[in-house]
């Protein structure tokens, strides 16, 4: 939306129905979800509809009075505490098929966007890398398809036919030239992804050749404070906002100071509930960062009240794309924003108490950061075995070799060269040790 650059506030409503099934608890922290995707989206939510319903209306997805509600309010003027707003969308809480976006959009008087259009909206204008665009293309794609039609029922009768003397296409709609269209898209990125996924794993290979396999992966909930934990640990410059999705594309950084073995850090995509299932297909090359690592670290809020839901989101997520067999550290984040000092030791007492194993911080904290960076090269030194090198004078050359692939715990010297008291991976210290014998 236009308005975002332009600096014209965009307002919205949201309207949601609550089944049986769904508890107050759990249908609110939905709604929650929703109202920060807006944000993200630069909508302000000025008021949120609910109507409790055995089912959707199938017509409408809401009932026919609470649409009148809606349509009262938008076209009044979106009256709140006395101050008018106009409404420029009403946000629903769930997909919706076509035919009841049209007619809810036909009654209300205004654009009727559905979780999933929001969701894919927020990915569009944040995907930066080819491969991250190419994926929200397809997913876009997929969920407009069945869209078309209603579109060109929309437009009236001078939409819907298409005449022709010949050719193919000739005597088609515009609705059956446009999904053939989408079908060619959709196959053309398929293939385009195909190309840059190898090329992908080409490059990882090349680079954990290079780096050795020590490889850590931040995964978890979206807003959980991954992008800030990564810049905390790896001192480098990547995006912090406090908006869902804000990071689409994975980044990759060293862990800093560097360690031995030389540890690599990637941040990933958040998860969210109810993620549309194209985007669960379409992002699974951007989870394949996690399913190289060696260690995940599982981001989780501790100060969201609904941080179990969030971290079961997580873990179906990742058991879906086969990550959940891997190595897990839970890393329970923004303690800081908990309270005061009794309220954060109460609160980390309990998370030690139900997850032992776990690091409860702020990534805003470098002594916490410093302990989460401990715990993690202790993961990756615990196979590492301990050696001594001897190096004669003449083939210094290799000293720098020796500093940037062990742990140096000592270094003496003699008449014939330098002894190397070193810790480092076990296939490294060996053959480090064989090139060294070679030159005595």
């Amino acid at each position: 939306m236009q308005s975002e650059v332009q600096g014209k506030p965009t307002y919205a409503v949201v309207a949601a129905v609550q089944l049986p099934n769904v508890s107050d608890v759990e249908f609110e922290a939905s709604l929650t979800e929703l109202r920060e995707l807006a944000k993200t989206l630069g909508l302000t939510v000025v008021h949120t509809f609910i109507q409790k319903r055995s089912g959707f209306d199938t017509t409408a997805y809401l009932g026919t009075g609470k649409r009148q509600e809606i349509h009262e309010f938008v076209n009044g003027g979106g009256v709140v505490n006395g101050k008018a707003h106009e409404i420029d969308a009403i946000l629903i809480d769930h997909e919706i098929s076509p035919s009841q976006a049209r007619h809810l959009e036909l009654e209300v008087g205004c654009e009727v966007m559905d979780r999933t259009m929001v969701i894919l909206e927020i990915f569009h204008r944040n995907a930066r890398s080819r491969a991250a665009r190419a994926q929200v293309e397809i997913a876009r794609l997929g969920y407009m398809a069945p869209r078309l039609r209603e579109a060109a029922k929309l437009a009236g009768p001078q939409g819907r036919q298409r005449s022709g003397t010949g050719g193919r296409g000739a005597g088609e709609s515009h609705t059956e030239l446009d999904r053939r269209k989408v079908r060619d898209r959709i196959a053309e990125l398929q293939e385009e992804i195909g190309a840059m996924e190898a090329e992908r794993k080409t490059q990882r290979a090349r680079r954990q050749g290079r780096q050795g396999l020590a490889s850590v992966a931040l995964v978890g909930y979206t807003n959980a404070g991954k992008s800030t934990l990564m810049r905390a640990l790896t001192g480098s410059e990547v995006l912090v906002a406090n908006k869902l999705f804000a990071t689409l594309d994975t980044t990759v950084r060293v862990l800093h100071p560097e360690s031995v073995p030389r540890v690599l850090v990637s941040d990933t995509v958040g998860f969210i509930k109810n993620l549309p299932h194209g985007l669960v297909a379409s992002f699974k090359s951007t989870l394949d960062e996690a399913l190289d690592a060696s260690l995940l670290l599982h981001v989780i809020d501790a100060s969201d009240p609904g941080f179990e839901r969030q971290r079961e989101v997580t873990d179906h997520v990742l058991g879906e794309i086969g990550a959940d067999v891997l190595p897990r550290l839970r890393v329970f984040n923004k303690i800081d924003h908990v309270g005061d000092a009794e309220a954060q030791a109460e609160r980390e007492a309990a998370l030690r108490a139900q997850y032992p194993d776990c690091v409860v911080m702020s990534a805003r904290r470098p002594d916490d950061v410093a302990t989460l960076r401990q715990r993690i090269v202790a993961f990756f030194q615990q196979d590492l075995v301990a050696a001594e090198l001897f190096l004669p004078w003449s083939a210094q050359q290799w000293r720098k070799d020796i500093y940037a692939n062990c742990e140096v715990l000592e270094e003496r010297a003699d008449d014939e060269g330098a002894f190397f008291h070193v810790r480092g991976e076990r296939d490294t210290v060996e053959s480090l040790r064989e090139q060294f014998e070679q030159v005595q």
